[in-house]
Parts: C-alpha cells; sequence; structure tokens
C-alpha cells in the first residue's frame, strides 16, 4: 500500500504531531483508514513529510501539498525535499530542519518555497516535527501549513 493511504503511516504523522505538539492533527474519531484517506485527500491542509536520508527525499506529499506544489504523487516522492526551496533559500531550510531534529518541533515558520512551474510563493505558520514510531525509531521530519501565497 502507498503511504498515501497507509493507516500505519497516517498514525505516526498525527502521533508524533500530537505528542510533540500536543495539538491533533485530525479528528481522533476517524478509524486509522478513514483518517489517512482524509488527510491524503480532503485535508483543507499541507502536509508532507521525507525520510531519513543524508539528502531526504519526500516520501508524502497530501494533495493539497502536491496541488501546492505542482507535482503529482510519483513525482513528489522522487524530489529531494532540499529542492522544494530555491538554492538562496536552502540554508534557512536546512537550520530549521537541524533545530527540530534537536528540539523536536518547531513552529511559525515562514519560508520562500518553488512550485514544478518555477512559481515562487510563501508557506506562512508552518510546523515542522520529528516523525518517531512508537518505539522510538527516528524515522523522519513532516510538516503542516495552513497558508500559502505566490509571490
Amino acid at each position: 500500500m502507498p503511504l498515501s493511504h497507509d493507516p500505519d503511516f497516517c498514525t505516526l504523522l498525527t502521533a508524533s504531531h500530537l505528542r510533540l505538539t500536543g495539538i491533533a492533527l485530525l479528528e481522533p474519531a476517524l478509524t486509522p483508514a478513514d483518517a489517512a484517506r482524509w488527510l491524503y485527500e480532503d485535508a483543507p491542509f499541507c502536509v508532507v513529510a521525507h525520510n531519513t536520508d543524508a539528502d531526504p527525499r519526500f516520501i508524502y506529499a497530501n494533495r493539497a501539498a502536491q496541488r501546492c506544489f505542482e507535482y503529482t504523487w510519483e513525482e513528489m516522492t522522487q524530489l529531494r525535499s532540499r529542492l522544494s526551496a530555491e538554492h538562496p533559500n536552502r540554508d534557512e531550510r536546512e537550520n530549521l530542519l537541524k533545530a527540530v531534529r534537536e528540539k523536536g518541533y518547531a513552529s511559525g515558520y515562514r519560508g520562500l518555497r518553488i512550485a514544478k512551474s518555477g512559481r515562487r510563493f510563501w508557506i506562512e505558520n508552518v510546523t515542522v516535527w520529528n516523525l518517531v514510531d512508537g518505539k522510538g525509531v527516528y524515522r523522519g521530519q513532516a510538516a503542516t501549513y495552513r497558508q500559502w501565497q505566490d509571490v
């Protein structure tokens, strides 16, 4: 099953977010399968996640994020996450991700991003958090944001 609809991956995303921020990412009454479907297909906010590679690759992008970045699931999950920011903005992005690795999460971030077409846009009020499974194993990082606007 692709991670887009994987209930276990959705649980990793949402449980890590709740544990680190104290805020639920979605309605807790949903079944794991319904939660995975809703988060991917219907969530009115963007969620992306990347893996633990030295040069991380996106492993998840819900439909809202795909529309924002103008990539399909297949394209997005082949993209190195650093390439979502233009070169001059990558150091700022890397500093944020390093802080998250050390502290668990960060919120209130604003950053400039670039879509597949070259369109530049701001993501605002971003929360980035570590994906840590129930055994305490670090699985990557995720981010969510509800606000974005073209430059």
